[in-house]
């Protein structure tokens, strides 16, 4: 009678249906013509902010299925800053354990390790600005919106430990507790006040569904930010009062806040920050500047609005294209912003995200191939 093989278990048929074909064939080799102990070195080719928790869960999960032992010598502990080239860690352990795990490994550090780097940045340019993780409609699936709220959230608490406010939520309730949440935070979409017929009634029909929240209102669905955003106000005079209120600035690129036109957003800069419109600025920042969509300008504009209109304690809450690099234009002219609702921090360039392994060790002897002898560890355990 013909025996079946073993059954193979989801995790391992998945492993073997994603890694790439070369590491299984490698496996097999090993397998046939004996096993060797071997160290790996994993690093990315930029400066990076060190991830790697949800790549060591998985290893993890995986090694205890498999009932093998594998070393972890994390040179840098998460959340701190790593040079171009420098190994974040080293592991150890069975190559035939090891070589199928390569390209799944890089996956889930390479990403996060960027990301982390980009939302560090961008608490430390505005470190008196709140932001909120706006990531999971710009993600690719489930397993991307996971490695990309958990690598905001690192970002954010480096720059917390230097004095930022950092990330107070995000967007969604699954990844929320990267951000210490129990569920997300969010009010309304577009499509609410196109269903409404108007702010003012998509604010009252939130309001009516949800009395206990406070009230963030998009106000650039019809074009009229001031106007609209004023009126919200004016149609909840105590929440406006309390400092219970916000309104959302999510200006479409293509055309200017309510009220605006270049001539109008130079002005704005001009009366508000003087020194950011004097110096020299790039296409890009004179847009984050004085252009169209959610500018500077614009910004300032809302504030001035709301304040000479009475509604001091309503806050503003901006969104639209808040990377790294509009985020240094703004603190540049001071906008004053309470809340930034960003997914920018997911890399722009995606060959940057990159992350490589190479097998610095055999059997405890050291080889690497030509070039990359940098990631040798020398007498004091460090690579170089």
């Amino acid at each position: 009678m013909d025996t079946l093989p073993p059954p193979v278990s989801p995790l391992e048929a998945d492993i073997s249906a994603r890694t790439d074909v070369y590491f299984r064939r490698t496996k097999a080799i090993v397998q046939r013509f004996g096993d060797a102990r071997v160290t790996y070195a994993i690093f990315l080719r930029r400066p990076v902010v060190s991830a790697p928790k949800l790549m060591l869960d998985w290893l993890h999960a995986v090694s205890l299925q498999r009932g093998a032992d594998v070393s972890v010598e994390l040179m840098h502990k998460e959340g701190t800053w790593v040079g171009a080239g420098d190994p974040i860690l080293y592991l150890t352990g069975s190559f035939a354990h090891l070589s199928d795990l390569e390209t799944l490994l890089l996956q889930k550090l390479g990403a996060a390790c960027v990301t982390a780097h980009n939302a560090y940045q961008m608490c430390l340019e505005l470190p008196h600005i709140a932001f909120l993780a706006m990531e999971a409609r710009h993600c690719a699936g489930a397993e991307m919106q996971e490695i990309m709220a958990y690598a905001a959230a690192v970002g954010s608490n480096a720059a917390k430990a230097e004095g930022a406010r950092g990330f107070v939520g995000n967007a969604n309730d699954a990844t929320a507790h990267y951000f210490g949440a129990a569920r997300g935070a969010g009010t309304m979409p577009h499509a609410l006040i196109g269903y409404a017929g108007s702010t003012v009634r998509a604010a009252e029909m939130f309001h009516e569904t949800y009395p206990d929240e406070n009230l963030t209102v998009l106000v650039d669905y019809f074009g009229r930010e001031v106007t609209d955003g004023l009126a919200v106000c004016r149609r909840f005079p105590e929440f406006a009062a309390a400092g219970r209120m916000a309104v959302r600035l999510d200006t479409h690129g293509g055309r200017f806040l309510e009220g605006l036109d270049p001539a109008t957003s130079y002005a704005m800069i001009e009366r508000h920050a003087p020194g950011a419109i004097r110096r020299y600025r790039s296409d890009a920042e004179l847009r984050h500047l004085v252009g169209t969509g959610v500018s500077a300008a614009a910004i300032w504009r809302m504030r001035d609005a709301l304040d000479e209109a009475g509604f001091r304690k309503v806050r503003i809450i901006a969104s639209s294209g808040f990377s790294v690099d509009k985020c240094r234009v703004m603190a540049e002219a001071r906008a004053p912003i309470d809340v930034i609702g960003t997914g920018s921090f997911i890399p722009d360039s995606w060959s940057e995200t990159y992350a490589t392994a190479d097998i610095v060790a055999y059997d405890g002897v050291p080889r690497v191939k030509v070039g990359r002898e940098f990631l040798l560890r020398n007498a004091d355990g460090r690579s170089g």
